[in-house]
């Protein structure tokens, strides 16, 4: 900081100030002088040594599980996009092992004076109570589970309730339902809507396929469907599902969406280009990684985190689905 001061100079406090608040409050040519400086010098600031003195160090950390499970690239997206928008670089660690030696992790990082936050996107066992004084702060988001399969409100199924809904407004009666992996909380999720709005509506249900996430799992199901079933509707786990079930009535000389509507859900990017253009539920993922890291950069700066105000599901009405056929199917 001296030399900067020297080639610029200037005093190493007004270097100083220049580096902590930007140059704020200082004369125009006096921060020409000392940014030319330290671009000559190749200055960078020590980091630890001003953490030290500060306890602000400018980072955050996001935890994982071990890169084997599942990615959440569009909620990592929108975390980091979030803490950059506040001025924070955050740097993302996958951990080995479940909630138990996640939380050593946080603790760790916690009490290393090296971030100010922490993040975990998956669950981790920790105590209850505040941080102890001069702690990092702590947030867990509970959108996803071990394995970083959704859970909370990323399975929360009750978009296809408004997809049956709809597609009951337009004269469907009877409907097949297939499902993802039973494994996953949101697929159970989203089976729970569709039995109770069937039934809710007085609708007919064919029954519920079990699938895998796979376009052959909905392929497969649609090629299942005897001649006369009378199915009018697919409500599909998600849009690989979908796709699969297009290209199975597709195959069995049927019309999409003239003899039979199909839904998905992920709002894939490719979804809107199929042929037919896919109806399915958009999932604001980004949003998710922006809400939770928004909570940890509150917390660290000790103010209040606005509270979601929209749901992160909604419903895109696609040339998948239409009227129900009058002659039935």
């Amino acid at each position: 900081m001296k030399e900067v001061a020297r080639a610029a100079g200037v005093s190493h406090q007004t270097v100083s100030r220049y580096l902590r608040f930007e140059g704020e409050g200082l004369k125009e040519a006096t921060r020409a002088r000392v940014d030319a400086a330290i671009r000559e010098l190749g200055y960078r600031p020590n980091l630890i040594a001003r953490s030290m003195r500060t306890r602000r160090t400018g980072r955050l950390a996001i935890l994982l599980p071990s890169v084997a499970a599942s990615s959440p690239v569009r909620t990592l997206v929108g975390a980091i996009a979030a803490a950059r928008a506040a001025g924070y670089a955050a740097e993302v660690l996958s951990v080995e092992g479940g909630a138990g030696e996640r939380a050593e992790r946080l603790a760790d990082l916690a009490g290393s004076g090296q971030v100010e936050g922490v993040l975990s996107l998956a669950p981790a066992a920790l105590g209850d109570g505040a941080p102890p004084e001069g702690e990092a702060a702590v947030i867990v988001s509970a959108g996803y589970d071990d394995r970083m399969r959704g859970i909370g409100e990323l399975a929360d199924g009750s978009p296809v309730a408004d997809l049956v809904a709809g597609l009951a407004a337009q004269g469907h009666r009877r409907f097949l339902h297939v499902a993802g992996d039973r494994e996953f909380a949101s697929a159970r999720g989203r089976r729970r809507a569709y039995l109770e709005t069937v039934e809710r509506l007085g609708l007919e249900s064919h029954g519920v396929a079990d699938g895998d996430w796979s376009a052959e799992s909905g392929r497969a199901a649609v090629w299942d469907l005897p001649e006369d079933s009378g199915v009018t509707a697919v409500i599909a786990g998600n849009d690989a599902v979908a796709a699969g079930a297009v290209r199975g009535a597709l195959e069995r000389g049927w019309s999409v969406p003239g003899d039979i509507s199909v839904t998905g859900w992920d709002d894939d990017p490719v979804a809107a280009y199929l042929s037919p253009a896919l109806t399915t539920v958009a999932v604001d993922l980004e949003r998710l990684g922006a809400q939770a890291m928004e909570r940890l950069i509150a917390a660290v700066r000790g103010t209040g985190a606005e509270a979601p105000d929209e749901p992160l599901n909604r419903i895109i009405w696609r040339e998948s689905t239409g009227p129900a056929p009058r002659h039935g199917r």
